[in-house]
């Protein structure tokens, strides 16, 4: 490049920097990710250090932030807010460690303070005499703007300092936020207000504080933490930054319990790599680690470069968003027929991971958020969070604009209609088992390690047989012999244009299907709710299919029970019975079913229905289950009183005569004129008629866990987690698969995710694995 095109790359960074900046600082509008605005700038940085004589008096690399909106008088920082270098990788920390070392002239092991970096907006809080009577935004690092009365509404920033001997100023620095929890309750709000959603808990951080009304502010949950101070008059300045903090909680200043102090570079990394560690299950976002030398006067030592200290660095976690442009839109077919939108993006390192692909959920999110083929997108990748597509950078989209995305009518794999239930969100392909993409991913389901566990049974064996046309249906699986697995593998070979070492040995290679037709066989007898929840029966999950295996316990009652039976039953509604319901009664289903049962699939530890079925069993109950229109529970108890049983429901011809509404008494009698109601009801007496002769006349209490509903996560230290379930259910303990605030107990182990935070924010009760046997010990049920 020549000292013009240099001149000319640094202007355009300058001029695309600073619209950036305006964007973020003024706006509350992000137009790029951080890791594309970090990559930008240190492009910018590295060319000025290179060519001095060609950077611009406003140059970006010279401020730290935007100017302060017009609408909010400004303040003059009495010590200016700079921000901090950023480091990325190991080098970057060893670096800063060795520079530190070589500014206070030691090669001892240096002490540094390390906390958490918010991803919120920096704000300066100054305090005269113990009392709050200023506070401004970091605005360009000089000037900020003055949003006291907004910073009044944080519940979390004292008024009033705690102590008796206040200094006599003291600029406390810090961040306000948004816990997740509230990002979550406030962008549901908006939605229902039919507003705009925020895209992150940052932006939704800096629009909330940085409004005209306080009172707009005061109706959002924001959050305050202190990391540093400006200003300090009236009182010693502490000797080290982890004596700062520890001085701020004593005034009643929130500090994050996450801050501490480490020594030397391992100790900066093992810092790192704990925080990145229990990101996830954090309440709030973080973009990063912060790390200073913890002594005040080996800071004076290193002293400031232009906008930075070099006496502290920001440790960045790998970029959860980033900038590609959508190279295509496709759609998956899923097991149950969803049809779901998939962006197929240039590939982009995000979240510690290359990524080319994103989901776009369904058409109203493809429509909502109007993406197109050719569009500049900002991706978001967080832990091990499936990739999304967050929004369109509409400046970059491309001229002439491209066509706005439709769903396609047909299923691109077998041709079959697509269709969309009123007030459903998701499309469904409409060909059943007869698409082969439908039918791969019911296989797949069918054999995972929850369902019917077949060890050895991947997704390219299952891509290969359904291709094959060895497998059309999981039945066919236990029909398989071991030729048929050997013409399998030999025509993937075929297509693929490979040959094996040992067919150009002359040789076959049987050890693998071998093993293969054993995992199999020993599939065959799996507990009840593993084969329920291996049918890929829409709605049902692991809890509900352990539900239905816990109250009815045979496999031949569930296949009968109706919707309305199955609507009693605990944690399962009304979409859920249908569901179920019309899954067994579906001709194909059935079929589906007897081949498996008579291909020696057997359910191992039926029981009789449980004894607590009784109480469900109530005619009132069962009533109200039907979902007749109006005949509500206090309804349906009205007939029971005036003499209406379930069986003579079915035959009744008139229903206004028993003291009923008209509109109910109207909807009872249009009901009945629908055909198969009547029998439906029938169908419903008889089979309370059996149940109850199954039944024993009282229930028995199961343990002390009775009424206890457990969440388990994570990896316990000695025992699996279907273990812990299996003892839990023992004591008459309920696992469920999610948490709520009807959960009693979480259970946690090593690399807990996204339940604990969960738990942590409805305070409930945590157990390690030593907590939870400490509990099945106990002899009495918990006060």
């Amino acid at each position: 490049m020549t000292e013009v095109d240099f001149k000319t790359r640094i202007e355009q960074l300058s001029a695309e920097l600073n619209r950036h900046l305006h964007a973020y600082h003024v706006e509350d509008a992000p137009t790029i990710p951080d890791a594309e605005y970090d990559k930008l700038f240190s492009e910018l940085q590295k060319l000025e250090e290179e060519h001095p004589e060609l950077a611009l008096p406003d140059s970006p690399t010279k401020r730290v932030g935007a100017a302060p909106l017009p609408q909010f008088d400004q303040v003059t920082h009495t010590v200016p807010m700079l921000s901090l270098n950023n480091g990325f990788t190991d080098e970057d920390i060893e670096n800063f460690d060795r520079r530190v070392r070589e500014g206070l002239d030691t090669v001892a092991l240096i002490e540094y303070a390390a906390e958490v970096k918010y991803d919120g907006l920096a704000i300066n809080l100054r305090y005269v005499d113990g009392l709050l009577v200023q506070a401004a935004t970091r605005g360009d690092g000089y000037t900020g703007e003055d949003v006291t009365a907004n910073i009044r509404t944080i519940r979390s920033i004292p008024l009033r300092l705690k102590t008796d001997n206040p200094p006599a100023i003291l600029d406390v620095r810090g961040e306000v936020l948004m816990f997740k929890r509230d990002f979550e309750a406030m962008n549901e709000r908006q939605r229902e207000a039919g507003q705009k959603e925020f895209v992150n808990p940052r932006n939704a951080a800096a629009g909330s504080l940085r409004q005209l009304d306080s009172r707009i502010t005061a109706s959002r949950k924001l959050s305050f933490f202190a990391y540093g101070v400006g200003a300090l008059e009236g009182a010693e300045m502490p000797l080290s930054h982890s004596a700062l903090l520890d001085w701020y909680r004593t005034l009643g200043l929130p500090v994050a319990k996450e801050a501490t102090v480490v020594r030397g570079y391992d100790g900066l990394m093992a810092y790192y790599k704990q925080i990145g560690e229990a990101r996830p299950t954090m309440p709030y976002e973080i973009d990063g680690v912060v790390y200073k030398a913890n002594r005040v006067e080996d800071q004076r030592t290193l002293g400031f470069v232009s906008r930075a200290p070099r006496f502290a660095l920001a440790h960045k976690f790998p970029a959860e968003e980033a900038l590609t442009v959508v190279q295509a839109i496709e759609v998956q077919v899923g097991r149950t027929g969803a049809i779901t939108p998939v962006a197929r993006l240039a590939s982009v390192f995000v979240g510690g991971v290359n990524v080319t692909n994103a989901t776009l959920h369904n058409e109203d999110e493809v429509r909502r958020k109007d993406v197109r083929v050719g569009d500049t997108v900002i991706v978001r990748r967080a832990g091990d969070v499936i990739p999304e597509v967050l929004a369109v950078v509409l400046e970059r989209r491309p001229s002439p604009e491209p066509e706005a995305y439709v769903l396609p009518k047909a299923c691109p794999v077998c041709g079959s209609h697509v269709v969309r239930e009123e007030g459903e969100a998701i499309a469904r392909c409409s060909g059943g088992l007869f698409c082969s993409a439908q039918r791969k991913e019911a296989i797949r389901h069918f054999a995972g390690r929850r369902m019917m566990d077949i060890e050895g049974l991947g997704d390219r064996y299952i891509d290969n047989l359904v291709e094959a046309n060895k497998v059309q249906r999981v039945a066919d699986l236990y029909a398989l012999k071991l030729e048929d697995l050997l013409e399998m593998k030999r025509l993937a070979d075929e297509r693929d244009g490979t040959t094996p070492e040992t067919v150009a040995q002359g040789k076959i290679a049987t050890k693998w299907a071998d093993n293969l037709l054993e995992a199999i066989a020993a599939s065959k007898n799996p507990p009840l709710e593993r084969l329920l929840f291996a049918l890929s029966i829409r709605h049902v999950g692991e809890s509900t299919a352990k539900t239905l295996a816990e109250w009815l316990g045979r496999f031949d009652l569930i296949r009968r029970v109706p919707a309305a039976l199955l609507r009693v039953l605990p944690d399962i509604g009304g979409t859920v019975a249908e569901s179920i319901a019309d899954f067994f009664a579906e001709p194909k289903n059935q079929e589906a079913i007897d081949a498996l049962l008579a291909a020696g699939v057997a359910p191992a530890g039926e029981h009789a229905p449980s004894a607590k079925l009784r109480e469900k069993l109530d005619p009132i109950k069962l009533m109200a289950a039907l979902a007749i229109p109006k005949l509500t529970e206090p309804r349906s108890k009205q007939l029971v009183e005036e003499g209406v049983t379930l069986e003579a429901l079915a035959y009744l011809q008139v229903f206004n005569v028993f003291g009923l509404p008209a509109a109910v008494a109207e909807s009872l009698d249009q009901w009945m004129l629908q055909p198969g109601n009547r029998e439906q009801v029938k169908a419903l007496h008889l089979l309370r008629v059996d149940l109850l002769a199954q039944l024993p006349e009282t229930v028995t209490t199961e343990g002390h866990l009775t009424g206890k509903t457990f969440v388990l996560t994570g990896t316990l230290p000695t025992m699996g987690r279907d273990q812990a379930a299996a003892l839990i259910e023992a004591q008459g303990g309920k696992v469920s698969g999610s948490v709520s605030k009807k959960t009693h107990y979480l259970v946690a182990g090593a690399d807990a995710g996204s339940k604990l935070a969960k738990a942590q924010e409805l305070e409930v009760t945590i157990l390690d694995e030593a907590g939870l046997l400490a509990l099945l010990e106990e002899k009495h049920e918990e006060k």
